[in-house]
Formats: C-alpha cells, sequence, structure tokens
C-alpha cells in the first residue's frame, strides 16, 4: 500500500472531491511533517505553507490555519471564535483523537470527527498557493486563502498570528 492509498490520505482527498475542489494530492519523497520541511521539499516560500494547529479550549477542540512564517496566539484564535476559557495545544493523542490524523499530516479537511471551528491566518492571503498537510507527512495539497475558507467555513483573521523572529524558526508541524 503506497502512502496515497492510506486511510487519513483517502479522507482528504473524498473531502476535497465532495466539496468541489480542484486540488490534488501531491505525493512527497522528503518529508513535509514541519513548515519548515514542507517549504524546503516544495521549493516554496516558508509562509506559503499553512500550518494545521489544533488547540482546546476548555476541553472543546478548534482548528487554526497559520502562515508557516508566522507564530499563533492562542488566546486570539478563542477570541476569535467566541470561545471562552483556558486555551492550550493539544498533545499528540488529543490531535489523533479529535482529527483522526497524526501530527505532521493534519489536514484542514477530512477529520473524523466532522467539522472543528477553524480560523484562518490572514497572512496567508499573501501567496496565490499555499500548501497544506494531506493526511500524512509525505502528502501535501495546493490550494489558496479563498478556496480554505470554503473547504473549511473557517473565519478569516488578522490577529491570530504574528510574525516569527527571523532567528526563531517555529518548530510547529504542519
Amino acid at each position: 500500500m503506497g502512502i496515497a492509498d492510506k486511510e487519513p490520505v483517502r479522507r482528504v482527498r473524498a473531502a476535497l472531491a465532495a466539496a468541489g475542489s480542484a486540488s490534488e494530492l501531491i505525493v512527497l519523497s522528503d518529508s513535509a511533517g514541519t513548515a519548515a520541511a514542507a517549504a524546503a521539499a516544495l521549493k516554496v516560500a516558508l509562509g506559503a505553507i499553512v500550518k494545521s494547529l489544533v488547540f482546546l479550549v476548555d476541553d472543546a477542540p478548534v482548528l487554526a490555519l497559520v502562515s508557516g512564517d508566522r507564530r499563533c496566539r492562542a488566546e486570539a484564535v478563542a477570541a476569535v471564535l467566541g470561545l471562552a476559557g483556558a486555551v492550550r495545544m493539544a498533545d499528540a493523542r488529543a490531535v489523533k483523537s479529535t482529527t483522526g490524523f497524526t501530527i505532521g499530516g493534519v489536514a484542514p479537511v477530512g477529520a473524523t470527527t466532522g467539522g472543528l471551528p477553524v480560523v484562518i491566518d490572514e497572512a496567508l492571503g499573501r501567496f496565490p498557493v499555499v500548501y497544506a498537510a494531506a493526511g500524512h507527512p509525505h502528502c501535501v495539497f495546493a490550494t489558496s486563502l479563498a478556496d480554505l475558507v470554503g473547504l473549511t467555513g473557517g473565519r478569516v483573521a488578522a490577529n491570530i498570528a504574528e510574525p516569527a523572529a527571523s532567528d526563531e524558526a517555529d518548530p510547529r508541524v504542519i
């Protein structure tokens, strides 16, 4: 069984098809499990990589889609979604149980638990094409900010992320 045949990747492909998206999966020979690795493998700017970050607001999961060259402001994510409570990044187990994806391959579509509340970093709009994880650390799909909004029903916000310092690589996965 090849990477593109794995169940999480099939879920992403099915979700894209169901939404009428023309996006196609790209299977990479190198891992795209971090924003930096994805940018290097695709030979694109770090900011063109979509980091899919799962947070828990109290115990409610939410998804933040953040430009690869920016650092997410977790409290702002909750505020944009109108949620109150303690905000923390989900651990690997919570990510897997919430989305059905392992860290490094969390896609913005195809979660096993249905749609999560989604907030999208406006900075992704700097790029006509952005790349999001597709269910496996070696799979991505090309899309745009407008398509991400349509695919996820997410809310675009300017204040959920800030530029990462040039000497501070954000190690978060995509």
